[in-house]
């Protein structure tokens, strides 16, 4: 019996950002190098994106993907200088139509919605 990845995949918990801790929603837009990558936030905001150390040799993020970030609250914000936030996690594909279907993220992060 052969199983097909995309629908076998059983779908446990899915992390979902942790509001008190300031976590949000962010989709990859590009990718910089020496584990930066610029991203765009739920809110609105595009920020630098920095892979936190804990994930960083274990999982590869793509642009495009959808991640959770949580933005620096301690750094002074600049004209025209993007934010800083750090990567905490990565979703698979199966982890967003999950997300999507049950309406928890948000529309501003479709993909074709982003502006660049």
């Amino acid at each position: 019996m052969s199983k097909d990845n995309s629908e076998s995949e059983a779908i446990g918990r899915i992390k979902k950002p942790d509001r008190k801790k300031g976590e949000i929603f962010a989709r990859v837009i590009d990718i910089y190098g020496n584990d930066r990558m610029r991203v765009f936030c739920e809110d609105g905001v595009h920020r630098i994106g920095r892979i936190r150390g804990k994930i960083k040799k274990r999982v590869w993020i793509r642009k495009g993907d959808l991640v959770v970030v949580n933005p620096w609250d301690w750094e002074t914000e600049i004209k025209d200088k993007l934010g800083k936030a750090e990567i905490s996690w990565r979703y698979k594909k199966n982890e967003v139509a999950w997300l999507k279907k049950h309406g928890i993220l948000p529309e501003r992060l479709d993909l074709n919605n982003i502006p660049v």
